[in-house]
């Protein structure tokens, strides 16, 4: 009997198979499956072989492209040229994009509307950034945009930065309670008040500065202002007869008083101490009309406020020092001559260099404009304004008030554009459309700039700095609006510009 047999005679005996056979089938089944695993993973290593090779030998297509003559090549090389255009075609091609801001170091003024953040602005920082040449400003807009609110919290919130302020020319006294508020002083000038400022008074004398040079610069303030007084009396420049009478009266008024005042030139213009008797009646021709011009500063309408020694001493450590000359706001000559003499008075406190930074506020500045001396003044204050470091703001309503300075062409006509150019800070607030015109040839306005001044709400301002434009809306906090308010009120003024929500 052969062995399946056997097997097969085993099964059938007992039911069941024997256990070498159930061996033998489990690792004929172990093997099959070790067979099936090794190929699987033989199959897996081929495939991953090939895909590694397949992607060293995949060529991929140059920048320039592929090579050959079945590449579509032209024999010569494509170019395309960079594209130039300005600023107003780039500004429609991507009108998404907004300033990145002047940083955070400064005074705080209110929200950017282009990109929803703070809005920082301090002159001196910029300055010294490089992102301005000089740290003058002009604030322009209309009667009730938010122009005055403006002014007055830059320079107020400058104070914590350790900052001064002197408002040059407050017309309508709405100054006086914030200089008062911050323990600053408001010197209050007109007939019949108080107050009393001797414009030929030696006034703050610098640190390390020798007697020889002092003497020098006081003399030749003095010779100044009083020249300056005298053509803005006259509606003239002198000729040069005045001047040498001038001149010698001048000298004769120093050398006879330790305090000179006023009077004593008109005195000595008028009767001249000099001889032989030939030369003073000469000098007293000459300087007869330049004389009666000076009497009415004495002794006519506008007797009382410089005709003696000064009643009030100018402090260089306050923080704020405010000339109010609401009383003669009304008489455009009688404010001219002020602000000549109340400018000569500060002038010795603007021109020292160890004086830290200050700012100098010109309020209603086109009242200014129209007196030629003064606003040689300005000029000559704006130029050195870096050197002493001081920032000028100057405050008034429209552009188009420099295009009514002076005749078209004439010195003080450039004197006006002088002060503009001089100023790289240009705050526009809301203009009628009639001034849009003035406004885009004088600061170079896009056209989506000039669209948007009627439109400006209340607070808002168009900022042009340098080359650089901000659409701001300034922010009040709640105890500014109610010093500012009071401030309007005593001005007769609207009680209330803009609250700190920034409506």
């Amino acid at each position: 009997m052969n062995p399946g047999d056997r097997l097969h005679t085993a099964t059938l005996t007992t039911g069941r198979e024997p256990r070498s056979v159930r061996r033998a089938r489990r690792r004929a089944a172990a093997q099959v499956l070790v067979r099936a695993r090794r190929d699987r993973q033989h199959a897996d290593q081929e495939r991953q072989t090939a895909e590694r090779a397949e992607q060293n030998g995949r060529r991929f297509l140059p920048r320039s492209g592929e090579h050959g003559p079945a590449a579509l090549r032209t024999p010569i090389r494509f170019r395309v040229p960079r594209h130039q255009d300005t600023s107003r075609v780039w500004g429609g091609a991507y009108p998404f994009l907004a300033e990145g801001g002047l940083g955070a170091d400064g005074v705080f003024v209110g929200r950017d509307l282009h990109s929803g953040s703070s809005f920082v602005f301090d002159p001196w920082v910029l300055y010294a950034r490089g992102l301005i040449t000089a740290p003058n400003m002009v604030v322009a807009g209309i009667v009730g945009a938010g122009k005055s609110a403006l002014a007055k919290s830059l320079y107020l919130r400058s104070l914590a930065f350790g900052r001064k302020v002197y408002i040059a020319c407050d017309p309508k006294g709405e100054h006086t309670p914030i200089a008062e508020a911050v323990g600053g002083k408001a010197i209050a000038l007109g007939p019949g008040m108080g107050a009393r400022l001797n414009p030929l008074d030696e006034g703050h004398r610098p640190a390390g500065i020798d007697d020889d040079s002092w003497a020098g610069q006081v003399t030749a303030r003095r010779r100044t202002l009083v020249g300056a007084l005298a053509e803005s009396m006259l509606g003239r420049t002198l000729a040069p007869v005045e001047h040498t009478a001038l001149d010698i009266a001048l000298g004769d008024a120093v050398r006879t008083s330790s305090t000179p005042v006023l009077p004593q030139v008109v005195d000595h213009l008028l009767t001249p101490d000099h001889s032989p008797d030939d030369d003073r009646r000469r000098l007293a021709e000459d300087g007869r009309h330049l004389a009666h011009a000076l009497r009415r500063l004495v002794r006519g309408d506008l007797a009382g406020m410089f005709d003696g020694p000064s009643t009030v001493a100018f402090d260089p450590t306050l923080p704020m020092l405010s000339l109010d000359l609401s009383r003669v706001a009304e008489n455009a000559g009688a404010l001219g001559v002020l602000m000549t003499c109340a400018s000569a008075w500060l002038e010795a406190a603007l021109t020292d260099p160890d004086g830290g930074q200050r700012w100098v506020v010109y309020d209603e500045a086109w009242r200014l404009m129209s007196h030629p001396a003064l606003l040689r003044r300005m000029d000559a204050h704006w130029r050195l304004a870096r050197h002493y470091g001081i920032a000028n703001m100057l405050v008034f309503h429209r552009l188009s008030d420099l295009d009514t300075v002076g005749d078209a062409g004439s010195a003080q006509r450039s004197l006006a554009a002088a002060l503009l150019a001089n100023a790289e800070t240009r705050v526009i607030y809301r203009q009628e459309t009639d001034q849009l015109e003035a406004a885009t040839q004088a600061l170079g306005l896009t056209g989506t700039e000039t669209t948007l001044l009627p439109t400006l709400g209340l607070g808002q301002g168009l900022w042009r700095i340098r080359n650089r434009s901000f659409l701001v809306q300034a922010q009040l906090h709640p105890a500014e609006a109610r010093l500012f308010e009071t401030g309007t009120k005593a001005s007769g003024e609207s009680s209330r510009e803009f609250k700190n929500s920034g409506g």
